[in-house]
């Protein structure tokens, strides 16, 4: 019985994960088509449509996961949302173990910037959401810096995963620079955002129906705010190195199992 009962609750969640995927989708294709050219219509400032395209992505987010965890596909809990919410002019970088990782965040910061790649521009369920929301592209480097440092001195916060994609299962995380040479390059501070889910679920392996035998809590763990003069000073150090520096630093932070003291 006690299988049965099992087995039964698997097929329910694998069920709903699909339907909620599928909202998803549904979302992202309505928010592109409908909501977002009403703003562009209707909302003449460009700063007043893009926070607004902000929020309404933030809400978007907020509805797909307590739709998942209202049916039974998944939980999750974020410790530290006030901290978040209320992050201005630095870097949030976390880990990338799965891929509703930026759903996640992006669901409690409102008004978060994101460094994204130029392929999410193509994607059709995605491309309209990245437009609207005025997000940083990857593949624009002569622009890049100088964006980047425009947005946080007016009080952003830019969404980093410094993986540069989901990490892979049992192999050793990697960072790429762009999120330690941004750091450094523009003085700002960084916050840690550790992500774990406690099963593989849509991690760099798996699909969506590739759904776990027990349902999987997803955690999101606020840590510390890393302050750039602690790795470097303009009048002594080399960027480069500073930023080889600030990048250990958040390789050990960002690392599943570390535990900070």
């Amino acid at each position: 019985m006690k299988r049965l009962a099992s087995r039964l609750n698997w097929f329910w969640r694998l069920l709903m994960t699909g339907l909620c995927f599928a909202l998803f989708g549904i979302g992202g294709l309505l928010l592109s088509l409908v909501w977002f050219n009403l703003l562009l219509i209707a909302v003449r400032d460009k700063a007043t449509r893009r926070r607004l395209a902000r929020r309404s992505i933030a809400a978007s987010f907020r509805l797909f996961l307590n739709t998942a965890k209202a049916t039974g596909a998944l939980d999750y809990r974020i410790h530290g949302v006030e901290t978040l919410r209320h992050e201005r002019g630095c870097l949030v970088v976390a880990n990338h173990p799965t891929l509703i990782d930026y759903v996640l965040l992006a669901s409690v910061m409102p008004e978060t910037d994101c460094l994204v790649k130029s392929a999410l521009l193509r994607n059709p369920f995605l491309g309209g959401v990245v437009k609207a929301a005025d997000y940083l592209i990857n593949s624009q480097a002569d622009a890049l810096l100088p964006t980047c440092e425009q947005r946080l001195q007016q009080g952003d916060t830019i969404l980093i995963f410094p993986e540069g994609t989901r990490t892979r299962p049992g192999e050793a995380m990697t960072l790429q620079r762009g999120a330690a040479n941004i750091a450094v390059r523009c003085g700002c501070d960084l916050r840690i955002v550790v992500i774990h889910c406690s099963e593989h679920l849509l991690d760099k392996h798996s699909r969506w129906y590739d759904v776990p035998p027990r349902k999987p809590m997803f955690t999101v763990e606020v840590r510390e705010r890393v302050a750039i003069k602690q790795f470097f000073d303009a009048e002594s150090q080399e960027p480069a190195l500073a930023a080889r520096q600030l990048n250990r630093h958040l390789l050990h932070q960002l690392t599943p199992g570390f535990a900070p003291f």
